[in-house]
């Protein structure tokens, strides 16, 4: 019996000895392990807010797209890492972005899972009841002369007749995307905790200059909830030119002498200012400007409805140059894209407004999937210019 007692009280100290205080980031499953014993050591409470500094520093704290990428890279960020060591860097990771969280304070970001276990639970914050995503923008700063410095952003989730929806205690991954002329800028995240978020304060010194085509900026909104992600775009918006992100200019030395590798050079006084020659057929020329669009943007809504209805899905993808479509496959979806449409009737399409590099069109039409129901539906699409050709840019069904 006491050798019995002793083997049993050797194995629970072996059993102790193995399970780890410290991360260990060899692999996904060495990480996942790590982490399992570490939060088995800690209280209920302290368990959750372990889980969610390890949101915040897989969220916001690492550089990397995707969410296996943000595990990898979370891992060299902690390994070797102590709980008390991971809780000191999401505070700081916190502080750094602005978020409203703390170690320290009481749990309040609903259920959090590094590892992507996204299944709704009875008590699970995140999984919040919504209809679509809308995005309130408005210029904010002044940079001496009246113009803005910055756009505050501000994304709500409304219901079905546009209303804000009501939630606390949540903790939505929610991201701010940037482009300009189809090329993406900047990326930024953030906590939404509730539906009175703050949203985001996009200052213009943080967009180059060089990037941003005629002074105008879109942006993509989305925001991540336990069943659903939502997405909203918003194209054309002003940027102040003068408060771009412009470089510094390089230093040089006043002292020194620039010489054209063209010039003349006396071999009598080779320290004399060399004579650059000129080429009397040489003419100045005048860079040429954006390709102005042609044709109506309506006739490119036109086209795009036609060939959803025709089911030649690859033309309508062509049509639009739209973020919150994401890749082909995922546009031309059976299921949840545009691949369950049978049919297409159009009754109206209007061109809303229009300038150089964007334009508006509202169209009303009825949509008929493949199990025959027929729905009808007022939307209004975002156009800009891409090389003079006029692309869907944006989408959105009104009420």
């Amino acid at each position: 019996m006491k050798k019995f007692s002793f083997l049993l009280v050797l194995s629970l100290l072996l059993f102790t000895a193995c399970r780890k205080d410290h991360v260990d980031a060899t692999n996904t499953k060495t990480l996942q392990s790590s982490i399992n014993d570490m939060t088995s050591s800690l209280s209920t409470i302290n368990q959750i807010k372990f889980s969610e500094a390890l949101y915040i520093l897989k969220t916001f704290g690492v550089e990397a797209e995707g969410d296996v990428e943000e595990l990898k890279a979370l891992g060299k960020l902690i390994n070797g890492k102590k709980v008390p060591e991971i809780l000191t860097m999401a505070d700081e990771v916190a502080q750094k972005n602005g978020i409203e969280w703390a170690s320290t304070s009481p749990p309040s970001l609903g259920e959090m899972n590094i590892f992507g276990d996204d299944k709704a639970k009875e008590t699970d914050n995140n999984d919040v009841k919504a209809n679509s995503l809308s995005i309130v923008t408005r210029p904010t700063g002044d940079d001496g002369n009246g113009a803005a410095t910055a756009i505050q952003i501000i994304p709500r989730l409304v219901d079905a007749a546009g209303n804000p929806v009501s939630f606390t205690g949540a903790g939505l991954e929610a991201t701010l995307e940037v482009f300009s002329n189809g090329v993406k800028l900047s990326t930024a995240k953030n906590l939404m905790q509730d539906n009175n978020f703050k949203g985001f304060n996009l200052k213009f010194s943080s967009i180059p200059a060089a990037k941003v085509v005629d002074n105008k900026i879109d942006i993509t909104v989305s925001v991540k909830t336990t069943a659903k992600t939502f997405k909203m775009s918003k194209i054309g918006l002003d940027v102040n030119p003068s408060a771009l992100k412009v470089p510094a200019p390089p230093k040089t030395d006043s002292t020194a002498i620039t010489q054209d590798p063209n010039a003349v050079i006396d071999p009598n006084n080779p320290t004399a200012t060399p004579a650059t020659p000129t080429d009397p057929n040489a003419t100045t020329t005048t860079p040429a400007g954006p390709k102005q669009p042609t044709a109506d943007p309506k006739s490119t809504v036109s086209k795009f409805l036609s060939s959803v209805s025709s089911q030649n899905l690859k033309a309508a993808y062509d049509n639009s140059s739209n973020p919150s479509w994401g890749s082909y496959e995922s546009f031309s979806n059976p299921t949840s894209g545009f691949g369950s449409v049978k049919n297409v009737s159009v009754k109206n399409i209007t061109t809303n407004a229009t300038n150089a590099s964007g334009a508006s069109v509202n169209a009303t039409y009825d949509v008929t999937d493949k199990n025959g129901k027929t729905t009808s539906l007022k939307v209004t699409f975002g156009l800009k210019n891409v090389n003079g050709d006029w692309k869907i840019s944006s989408y959105k069904i009104n009420p």
